[in-house]
């Protein structure tokens, strides 16, 4: 009998890894922020209210390079 590796197992799940940062996000009382190829280098950012938006974004980092805020720019809501 073969046994899969973890990592095995979570390359096989990757379709799933959307929507556990979507549920994390919301847990946390944050935005989901995904990309899409069809937004043309913008944003999608999702409210746990289900609210929608095409956004930019801009990552604040610190002296480290480290990501200590994210600031987004909304372009337009989406339906």
């Amino acid at each position: 009998m073969k046994t899969s590796s973890i990592v095995d197992r979570l390359l096989k799940n990757m379709g799933n890894m959307h929507e556990l940062g979507r549920q994390r996000a919301f847990e946390l009382g944050n935005p989901f922020y995904a990309q899409f190829a069809e937004d043309h280098g913008y944003w999608r950012k999702e409210l746990p209210t289900g609210e929608k938006y095409l956004v930019s974004l801009e990552v604040i980092t610190d002296d480290n390079d480290m990501p200590v805020e994210v600031r987004d720019t909304i372009i337009k809501r989406l339906e």
